[in-house]
């Protein structure tokens, strides 16, 4: 009765300690680096939920834009639609991506972690953008058309120019110099 009895408690812990490792390992598995994103081009495949959506927020304040501006709805399923390249500004986002990370590599030597994300850039999306999709391209005041004449403002007008600086023959109305024979 006492080989039985032990023989009882031993098949009962076995099998309580055979669930217990069998929970442990499927609870342990990890996951594969894959998280089954479809069309990632630039972006590291081995990029995480987290990681993504970290990396699609910082794009989203820099250009001022929601998930839409890029990424189509899919009317019929009810969702976005995070693969297709219907957009056009997909591409374009990738093509500044791409070069967001040339002239990093470049010019600031930046430095990348695991995945190959830039740790430290010298320049980002907000770089340029600031918060706004299309940035507007502008001359540096005092430049181009209407500045101040090339050396500068209350500096004589370079020689072969008319009065303040314009080339050509003085404007209509203006007295003509004296000429001294």
């Amino acid at each position: 009765m006492t080989i039985m009895l032990m023989n009882k408690k031993m098949l009962v812990t076995l099998g309580l300690m055979s669930v217990v490792v069998l929970g442990a390992m499927t609870s342990t598995t990890p996951k594969p680096a894959d998280e089954g994103w479809k069309n990632l081009k630039v972006l590291p495949k081995s990029i995480t939920k987290d990681q993504l959506h970290e990396v699609m927020e910082e794009w989203e304040h820099s250009l001022g834009v929601h998930c839409n501006f890029c990424h189509v709805r899919d009317e019929a399923a009810k969702q976005m639609d995070w693969a297709s390249d219907a957009k056009p500004e997909k591409g374009m986002a990738r093509d500044m991506f791409k070069m967001m990370d040339k002239i990093n590599d470049k010019y600031f030597h930046a430095k990348k972690d695991s995945l190959g994300m830039v740790l430290k850039a010298g320049v980002n999306c907000n770089t340029c953008h600031r918060g706004t999709a299309h940035p507007e391209v502008t001359v540096p005041a005092g430049r181009g058309p209407g500045g101040p004449p090339p050396g500068g403002p209350g500096m004589p007008p370079p020689p072969g120019t008319g009065p303040a600086g314009q080339s050509g023959p003085p404007p209509a109305g203006t007295p003509a110099p004296d000429k001294k024979e």
